[in-house]
Protein backbone atom coordinates (compact mmCIF):
# COMPACT_ATOMS: atom_id res chain seq x y z
CA UNK A 1 0.00 0.00 0.00
CA UNK A 2 1.23 3.90 -0.79
CA UNK A 3 1.19 6.35 1.30
CA UNK A 4 -1.24 7.65 -0.79
CA UNK A 5 -4.06 4.85 -0.20
CA UNK A 6 -6.85 5.79 2.07
CA UNK A 7 -10.57 5.00 1.57
CA UNK A 8 -12.97 7.51 0.35
CA UNK A 9 -16.32 7.56 2.34
CA UNK A 10 -19.03 6.19 -0.09
CA UNK A 11 -22.50 5.85 1.35
CA UNK A 12 -24.66 3.90 -1.50
CA UNK A 13 -27.71 4.05 -2.10
CA UNK A 14 -30.10 1.17 -2.09
CA UNK A 15 -31.98 0.32 -5.04
CA UNK A 16 -34.46 -2.42 -5.60
CA UNK A 17 -33.55 -5.64 -7.45
CA UNK A 18 -36.25 -4.90 -9.82
CA UNK A 19 -34.66 -0.89 -11.29
CA UNK A 20 -37.53 -0.39 -13.43
CA UNK A 21 -39.78 -0.10 -10.45
CA UNK A 22 -38.08 3.22 -9.34
CA UNK A 23 -39.09 6.57 -10.37
CA UNK A 24 -37.23 8.01 -13.15
CA UNK A 25 -35.66 11.17 -11.11
CA UNK A 26 -35.15 8.10 -8.29
CA UNK A 27 -33.29 6.35 -10.47
CA UNK A 28 -30.75 9.29 -12.25
CA UNK A 29 -30.21 10.70 -9.05
CA UNK A 30 -28.68 7.10 -7.49
CA UNK A 31 -26.73 6.54 -11.03
CA UNK A 32 -25.25 10.07 -10.81
CA UNK A 33 -24.59 9.25 -7.13
CA UNK A 34 -22.74 6.07 -8.31
CA UNK A 35 -20.65 7.98 -11.27
CA UNK A 36 -19.89 10.64 -8.68
CA UNK A 37 -18.81 8.46 -6.29
CA UNK A 38 -16.78 6.27 -9.36
CA UNK A 39 -14.64 9.20 -10.40
CA UNK A 40 -13.97 10.67 -6.69
CA UNK A 41 -12.44 6.86 -6.05
CA UNK A 42 -10.11 7.72 -9.21
CA UNK A 43 -9.42 10.83 -8.38
CA UNK A 44 -8.83 10.47 -4.57
CA UNK A 45 -6.30 7.32 -5.82
CA UNK A 46 -8.24 5.14 -3.16
CA UNK A 47 -7.71 2.52 -6.09
CA UNK A 48 -8.56 -0.43 -3.76
CA UNK A 49 -12.16 0.42 -3.64
CA UNK A 50 -12.42 0.72 -7.51
CA UNK A 51 -13.50 -2.89 -7.90
CA UNK A 52 -16.34 -2.51 -5.55
CA UNK A 53 -18.21 -0.73 -7.98
CA UNK A 54 -18.37 -3.97 -10.45
CA UNK A 55 -20.15 -6.78 -10.14
CA UNK A 56 -18.16 -10.54 -10.23
CA UNK A 57 -18.70 -11.06 -13.78
CA UNK A 58 -18.00 -7.42 -15.16
CA UNK A 59 -16.60 -6.35 -18.53
CA UNK A 60 -14.21 -3.08 -18.45
CA UNK A 61 -12.72 -1.33 -21.25
CA UNK A 62 -10.82 1.33 -22.41
CA UNK A 63 -11.49 1.36 -26.16
CA UNK A 64 -10.78 4.08 -29.64
CA UNK A 65 -14.01 5.38 -30.54
CA UNK A 66 -12.98 4.47 -34.01
CA UNK A 67 -12.71 0.31 -32.75
CA UNK A 68 -16.13 1.03 -31.15
CA UNK A 69 -18.29 2.65 -33.50
CA UNK A 70 -16.46 -1.02 -36.56
CA UNK A 71 -17.53 -3.53 -33.48
CA UNK A 72 -13.94 -3.90 -33.60
CA UNK A 73 -12.61 -5.78 -30.28
CA UNK A 74 -9.19 -4.34 -29.93
CA UNK A 75 -9.08 -2.32 -26.57
CA UNK A 76 -6.03 -0.46 -25.03
CA UNK A 77 -7.40 -1.83 -21.61
CA UNK A 78 -9.68 -4.83 -21.36
CA UNK A 79 -10.73 -6.71 -17.96
CA UNK A 80 -13.16 -9.51 -17.90
CA UNK A 81 -14.32 -9.93 -14.72
CA UNK A 82 -13.76 -7.96 -10.90
CA UNK A 83 -10.50 -10.52 -10.42
CA UNK A 84 -8.76 -8.47 -13.62
CA UNK A 85 -9.86 -5.44 -11.62
CA UNK A 86 -8.46 -6.29 -8.97
CA UNK A 87 -5.07 -7.66 -10.58
CA UNK A 88 -4.75 -4.37 -12.26
CA UNK A 89 -5.00 -2.38 -9.01
CA UNK A 90 -2.43 -4.96 -7.53
CA UNK A 91 -0.12 -4.48 -10.71
CA UNK A 92 -0.44 -0.30 -10.58
CA UNK A 93 0.34 -0.66 -6.73
CA UNK A 94 3.10 -3.08 -6.72
CA UNK A 95 5.01 -3.95 -10.07
CA UNK A 96 4.31 -1.11 -12.46
CA UNK A 97 6.88 1.62 -12.76
CA UNK A 98 5.81 5.15 -13.66
CA UNK A 99 6.25 9.13 -12.52
CA UNK A 100 3.41 9.87 -9.93
CA UNK A 101 0.49 11.42 -11.36
CA UNK A 102 -2.62 12.92 -10.16
CA UNK A 103 -6.40 12.62 -12.40
CA UNK A 104 -9.09 14.51 -12.15
CA UNK A 105 -12.22 13.49 -13.95
CA UNK A 106 -14.89 16.26 -14.97
CA UNK A 107 -18.26 14.07 -16.28
CA UNK A 108 -21.32 15.98 -17.92
CA UNK A 109 -24.81 14.92 -19.52
CA UNK A 110 -25.72 11.34 -18.18
CA UNK A 111 -28.51 10.10 -20.07
CA UNK A 112 -30.52 7.27 -18.95
CA UNK A 113 -30.59 5.08 -22.15
CA UNK A 114 -32.98 2.72 -21.50
CA UNK A 115 -33.58 -0.36 -18.48
CA UNK A 116 -33.11 -3.52 -20.46
CA UNK A 117 -35.88 -6.74 -19.90
CA UNK A 118 -32.59 -8.71 -17.69
CA UNK A 119 -33.38 -5.34 -14.90
CA UNK A 120 -30.29 -3.33 -15.94
CA UNK A 121 -29.84 0.25 -17.00
CA UNK A 122 -27.89 1.42 -19.98
CA UNK A 123 -26.38 4.84 -19.65
CA UNK A 124 -23.91 6.93 -21.37
CA UNK A 125 -22.02 10.33 -19.80
CA UNK A 126 -19.11 11.82 -21.28
CA UNK A 127 -15.90 12.72 -19.28
CA UNK A 128 -12.77 13.98 -19.46
CA UNK A 129 -9.72 13.37 -17.41
CA UNK A 130 -7.24 15.92 -16.92
CA UNK A 131 -3.10 14.38 -15.75
CA UNK A 132 -0.87 16.04 -13.56
CA UNK A 133 2.89 15.15 -13.38
CA UNK A 134 4.78 16.43 -10.37
CA UNK A 135 7.18 18.26 -12.51
CA UNK A 136 4.56 19.51 -15.36
CA UNK A 137 1.29 21.46 -16.06
CA UNK A 138 -2.08 19.63 -16.23
CA UNK A 139 -3.06 18.27 -19.68
CA UNK A 140 -5.50 16.91 -21.42
CA UNK A 141 -4.92 12.75 -20.79
CA UNK A 142 -8.41 11.75 -22.47
CA UNK A 143 -11.90 12.71 -23.36
CA UNK A 144 -14.29 10.35 -24.06
CA UNK A 145 -18.01 9.15 -23.26
CA UNK A 146 -18.77 6.19 -20.59
CA UNK A 147 -21.08 3.36 -21.92
CA UNK A 148 -22.15 1.75 -18.93
CA UNK A 149 -24.65 -1.15 -17.94
CA UNK A 150 -26.16 -0.98 -14.65
CA UNK A 151 -27.49 -3.35 -12.32
CA UNK A 152 -28.61 -3.82 -8.76
CA UNK A 153 -26.42 -6.36 -6.56
CA UNK A 154 -27.72 -6.79 -3.00
CA UNK A 155 -29.58 -3.52 -3.17
CA UNK A 156 -26.49 -1.92 -4.57
CA UNK A 157 -25.61 -0.21 -7.73
CA UNK A 158 -22.95 -1.56 -9.80
CA UNK A 159 -21.17 -2.24 -12.66
CA UNK A 160 -22.08 -4.62 -15.05
CA UNK A 161 -19.98 -3.60 -18.06
CA UNK A 162 -18.41 -0.13 -18.48
CA UNK A 163 -16.62 0.99 -21.55
CA UNK A 164 -14.54 4.17 -21.79
CA UNK A 165 -14.86 4.77 -25.37
CA UNK A 166 -12.31 7.80 -26.38
CA UNK A 167 -12.19 10.07 -28.84
CA UNK A 168 -8.79 10.10 -30.23
CA UNK A 169 -7.44 7.02 -31.52
CA UNK A 170 -4.22 6.95 -28.79
CA UNK A 171 -3.71 7.96 -25.73
CA UNK A 172 -0.50 10.12 -25.61
CA UNK A 173 1.14 9.07 -22.80
CA UNK A 174 0.96 5.45 -20.92
CA UNK A 175 -2.68 3.95 -19.53
CA UNK A 176 -1.76 3.32 -16.28
CA UNK A 177 -4.95 4.24 -13.68
CA UNK A 178 -8.32 3.49 -15.10
CA UNK A 179 -10.57 6.07 -16.42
Amino acid sequence: MSDRDHKVEITPVMVPADLSLMAPLDLRAALDALLADYVCVLDEDALDQWPDFFVDDCLYKVIPRENYEMDLPLAVLSCEGRGMLMDRVTAIRETLLFEPRALRHITSGMRVLGIETDGSVRIQSNYVVYENTADETNSVFSVGRYLDRVVSDDGRLKYAEKLCVFDTSVIDTSLIYPI
